[in-house]
């Protein structure tokens, strides 16, 4: 019996000796925690202080925390790192893609479909005035900037940054061009209509086309520039959010950027101003009022656009410019054609040489 009991007492006294003296006055820090030593009190009495975001301690006591790699963040209990999420327009999660997506489709369709009803009826005068070639090229613009939506959505890559901003650009310069063509196609012919005006020799198919083209190809010279010398590219942004990676894609060269939008600014801005002079022609077919109407939404909608544009990161920042790129298009396409349409397939009656040459007598 006495031995048994040497043995207990002497395991007991050896096991006692085995642990490490431990201060009563902390508690044991767990991971996720450092120690915070106390200023003026023995080192065995400490606090335990949460670890800073993005770092992380994986065992008890820990006397610092370790920051994650570049591409990982702490989990909640911040005792090991996770990776990041990626964060974009994706087609597997976001609800938005889906919206923008049957909306691009929705009215690109009406557009092929306008563009058909028009090419169908091109020789009927409400499709022949204020030449109907622009009509035909503006529609074929507004197709090409509904369908360049899907450049913007997805997992951004090199090609796609450098593709969606010029294939927005481009056609909706084009868009606009035309615009300003038939504006100044209806404000000269107000002028030739005057005594003795000198505007009767500019009257004709050749002054818009020649707008449309001169004016289209200062904005393809401006991106041909903007591409050859500083490109859009893909951007991985670590740091504007906690734990999230955002992909998106990276203007390049902000003035050629700024410079693309302020030229079709510059463009709606002047179509605007002539359209509205001559809005109130006394014209069956007169398009100036729909023009007035067209480019004021236009340039609602972009002015709108750049303080939000620049107040958004991440996927917000796209869908601004995609919100933005699909109601200007809208709008032009309603404002320019629904009347037209409205005629050609509700009102045949007046469709005709006689009808317009009669209200253009009231």
């Amino acid at each position: 019996m006495s031995v048994v009991l040497f043995f207990v007492l002497n395991s007991s006294y050896h096991s006692v000796l085995s642990q490490v003296p431990r201060g009563r006055c902390s508690e044991e820090c767990l991971p996720g925690f450092r120690k915070s030593v106390r200023e003026g009190y023995h080192p065995c009495c400490y606090n335990c202080a949460p670890c800073s975001e993005g770092e992380i301690s994986n065992h008890s006591d820990s006397k610092s925390c370790k920051k994650c790699p570049e591409n990982e963040w702490p989990n909640k209990a911040k005792n090991i790192c996770i990776d990041k999420v990626n964060e974009y327009l994706s087609y597997e999660e976001d609800i938005l893609v889906l919206f923008f997506s049957i909306t691009s489709v929705t009215f690109a369709t009406t557009s092929l479909f306008t563009l058909g009803l028009f090419f169908w009826f091109q020789s009927t005068p409400i499709v022949r005035a204020n030449n109907r070639n622009l009509s035909f090229i503006l529609l074929f613009s507004l197709i090409l900037s509904f369908l360049s939506v899907f450049l913007f959505l997805g997992h951004p890559v090199d090609i796609t940054c450098m593709l969606q901003q010029v294939t927005f650009g481009v056609p909706f310069t084009i868009a606009v061009s035309s615009i300003l063509a038939k504006t100044i196609m209806v404000f000269i012919a107000f002028k030739a209509t005057r005594p003795g005006s000198s505007c009767r020799k500019w009257v004709g198919i050749k002054l818009p086309n020649t707008v449309m083209l001169f004016c289209s190809s200062i904005q393809v010279m401006n991106c041909i520039l903007w591409l050859s010398l500083s490109p859009p590219f893909q951007e991985y942004d670590m740091d504007s959010y906690p734990g999230k990676i955002i992909i998106q894609c990276n203007e390049g060269s902000v003035i050629g950027f700024y410079s693309m939008l302020g030229y079709m600014g510059f463009l709606a801005a002047v179509s605007f101003f002539l359209a509205f002079m001559v809005r109130t022609l006394p014209d069956s077919f007169n398009e100036a009022k729909y023009i007035s109407f067209s480019m004021l939404v236009f340039c609602s909608v972009w002015i709108a656009m750049i303080p939000a544009y620049l107040s958004t990161r991440g996927k917000y920042m796209v869908a601004v410019e995609i919100f933005a790129i699909l109601t200007s298009s809208a709008g032009i396409l309603l404002c320019m054609f629904s009347p037209k349409l409205y005629i050609l397939l509700f009102k045949p009656e007046l469709n005709t040489q006689k009808t317009m040459l009669g209200k253009r007598m009231l």
